[in-house]
């Protein structure tokens, strides 16, 4: 008889500085078998996430010492996790920055633990399991252009043989266009098809995600960066070089 594949439970870090909320989101997460460390102020959250390979970060706007944002900031100098970003009503301003920073999704304050639970498993789903990714949105597992490489099965981008670390949703956004070469797509489709959500009609994250990765493969290969075109007055496309 084949011995049964136990998956490895999936972890993440809770930051708050309330107990209350600390321990109402562990409740529910633990619920459905997710490992749950927690950290009450930005130092603490910002050493264990460097520290340790978290599948997924919930991570307070307004923290004690180090904020949310700072920590985010730092966070993305060197790992990709996702994070999903809490925030109180009115911060609509924050919010974006948080998306600047490289945040991957934000709940508003207050908020029902269930859409948490519901908004952890979105992104894990999306970002977590490559092979999710290839057998639900890829009739190929590698796209291979001069100037780019993208290999979906092991959800790894490179240029001139050098692999660019992109955080889930940039990686999405930018395969997603991949998967479209010179296809032009408005803002608002790259929001419903890439985000999946409504961000009260923001496109500045759209711009904003374009923006980084643009940035992030200019640093490697600057003809790669070109790729990505901007189509004045209607939104962006990856074009093929002739």
């Amino acid at each position: 008889m084949a011995q049964e594949v136990q998956e490895q439970p999936q972890s993440i870090l809770v930051v708050d500085d309330e107990e209350r909320i600390r321990r109402l989101l562990r409740m529910y997460l633990e619920r459905e078998d997710y490992i749950v460390d927690e950290a009450e102020d930005g130092e603490t959250a910002l050493e264990l996430a460097l520290a340790n390979d978290y599948d997924l970060i919930l991570l307070d706007l307004m923290l004690p010492g180090i904020d949310g944002m700072e920590v985010c900031n730092q966070l993305r100098e060197t790992k990709t996790t996702p994070v999903i970003m809490l925030t109180a009503k009115g911060e609509e301003t924050n919010r974006i920055q948080g998306f600047e920073a490289g945040t991957d999704d934000y709940v508003v304050k207050p908020f029902s633990p269930r859409e948490v639970v519901f908004r952890v498993k979105a992104l894990l789903r999306r970002s977590s399991t490559a092979a999710f990714l290839a057998k639900e949105s890829a009739p190929q597992n590698v796209i291979v252009f001069s100037n780019l490489t993208i290999d979906n099965d092991a959800h790894r981008v490179s240029t001139n043989g050098s692999e660019v670390n992109l955080t889930p949703k940039e990686y999405e956004l930018l395969f997603y266009l991949a998967q479209n070469p010179d296809k032009v797509f408005s803002r608002e489709d790259l929001l419903r098809d890439v985000w999946h959500y409504e961000f009260f009609g923001d496109l500045r994250t759209v711009d904003t995600h374009i923006k980084r990765l643009r940035e992030k493969l200019n640093r490697v290969n600057p003809d790669a960066a070109e790729m990505i075109a901007t189509v004045w007055g209607i939104g962006y496309k990856l074009e093929v070089p002739k």
